[in-house]
């Protein structure tokens, strides 16, 4: 073992000597065959996981015996040879742990030899044996026989040293291997999407699947990803929403709909955005913002109900997701912020003003509407801790959402800020053909004149509208920032394997 003052090796120093031990497990691996023994056999006769072998004789005391014999398999993590009793620490995927034991006077100096001379940490081995308890107290199997199952040709990281952040996303299946906040990771990210299925089962909901590959670049305001479908002849772009085709669904009589799928947009990474991730995003015929407000809160406290806590500890403070979940308008709650009211009918140069009075930086050419998304966005959005819906956003933000019923110039639209981020939105949704060819003609005119992020005109999404689409709310979650609030870790470790630049060199 690595004593904890040992220094941290030199990272040139680690690779040469991962490379010589590379050498020296080829040169095991060859061993094997020449002794006409698999170095990676079909399968093994497994009996037992390690955790059923915990499960069942946990319950042991120090030095008992059982009499069962068990075949148990897993990757080495530890291995401690000396003289006539070996142990190896065994892991399975879940991270459950054994201790297994090889004594030459139960399997004979012949496989001792060879485990001693083949066997090395991140080797999968096979051990047949009695389930004892050791003299420690260690539940353990002590082994008949013992049996190659995968043999590691790379060694394990240096564990005392830990991996990298770059490693660690870089390599996850390393990751995987030595840290059990990496394989948690994975569970409680299953573990939120299936919360969220659950939920929307048991409102009716029908889960469906729209493509990837789309001729028109739409529901949402984002620059796409494109390629070129060979076969048409045809440009295309990935899609950036799920949008336009569940609202399809929806007209066509699926009164409740959604889908959980990857979303591709060709913008900035960091810590809370990446080039793909994973979406939710629902449709409810004959329901609207608020509906769809009390929807996502239930599949958030679901959520976190399956993950076993609703009150949720961050470097910001303390969230409880039992308390109010308020709602904010956009233009009050920025009047608030900056001390002077702000109203839809404010000229683009006051607004100005505050970005450099609070150290905004906006595009001139931005019109007031987009400035008061960006003001609020920079300067109120990271203050607001607990759950808040930040509602009545002027028409600009989100050009798939219907005029209010009751305020001129605004839109029934609102996005979910927990954490000081926003984590989902909702609309009362568009369903007036004639607004939404407005709206979509707008952005194609944007788009024109050189916004990459801009709607183009959706024919047939538009044609889709007009034969008549019932009053509906939609909502759109992200499942990576979901899972960020109930992790506190950043996008990149929340999926499996994250987009990352080419290695160099």
């Amino acid at each position: 073992m690595t004593r904890e003052n040992t220094p941290t090796p030199h990272p040139a120093a680690e690779a040469a000597d991962a490379s010589e031990q590379m050498h020296v497990r080829m040169a095991k691996r060859a061993k094997l065959l020449e002794r006409g023994v698999e170095a990676y056999p079909v399968g093994v006769d497994r009996t037992h996981t390690l955790a059923e072998v915990r499960e069942k004789y946990g319950h042991l005391e120090a030095d008992e015996t059982t009499g069962d014999i068990v075949g148990v398999s897993g990757r080495v993590v530890f291995i401690r040879n000396t003289g006539k009793l070996c142990f190896a620490t065994l892991q399975e995927g879940n991270g459950t742990r054994l201790q297994a034991m090889l004594s030459l006077a139960n399997i004979g100096e012949e496989a001792l030899a060879g485990w001693k001379a083949l066997v090395d940490l991140g080797d999968h081995v096979f051990i047949r044996g009695e389930v004892i308890s050791s003299k420690r107290g260690e539940l353990s199997v002590m082994a008949e026989s013992w049996q190659m199952a995968s043999k590691a040709l790379r060694p394990l990281p240096v564990l005392h040293a830990g991996l990298s952040e770059e490693t660690r996303v870089r390599q996850r299946y390393v990751d995987l291997m030595v840290r059990d906040e990496a394989r948690q990771m994975v569970y409680t990210r299953a573990a939120v999407i299936r919360s969220i299925r659950d939920t929307l089962h048991s409102h009716g909901y029908v889960e469906v699947e729209t493509p990837m590959l789309q001729l028109i670049h739409g529901g949402a305001t984002a620059r796409p990803f494109e390629t070129h479908l060979n076969a048409f002849n045809q440009h295309m772009t990935l899609r950036i929403a799920t949008e336009l085709y569940l609202k399809r669904a929806v007209v066509g009589g699926i009164d409740r709909v959604f889908e959980l799928g990857r979303i591709f947009r060709n913008e900035g990474v960091d810590s809370t955005h990446s080039p793909e991730f994973t979406t939710l995003e629902s449709y409810e015929a004959y329901a609207d913002q608020f509906v769809m407000a009390e929807r996502i809160r239930e599949m958030i406290l679901n959520v976190a109900d399956s993950l076993g806590t609703r009150v949720l500890e961050t470097p910001q403070g303390t969230i409880d997701l039992n308390g109010e979940w308020r709602w904010l308008g956009v233009y009050p709650g920025l009047s608030e912020a900056v001390g002077r009211e702000i109203t839809p009918e404010t000229g683009g140069g006051i607004l100005r003003e505050i970005a450099d009075e609070h150290g905004v930086k906006i595009d001139p050419k931005w019109d007031p509407q987009k400035t008061v998304v960006e003001l609020f966005g920079e300067i109120v959005e990271p203050t607001l801790l607990q759950p808040t819906f930040v509602y009545d956003y002027p028409p600009a933000a989100q050009p798939l959402a219907r005029n209010h019923r009751d305020k001129p110039g605004l839109i029934e639209a609102w996005d979910l800020i927990i954490g000081g981020m926003e984590r989902g939105t909702a609309f009362s949704e568009l369903i007036d053909p004639v607004i939404q060819r407005e709206r979509l003609t707008e952005q194609s005119r944007l788009a024109a004149a050189g916004d990459e992020e801009a709607m183009q005109l959706d024919e047939d999404f538009l044609r889709a509208l007009e034969y008549g689409a019932p009053p509906m709310g939609g909502i759109g979650l992200g499942i990576d920032r979901l899972v960020m609030l109930f992790t506190q870790v950043g996008i990149r470790e929340t999926i499996l394997f994250p987009l990352l630049k080419p290695e160099v060199g």
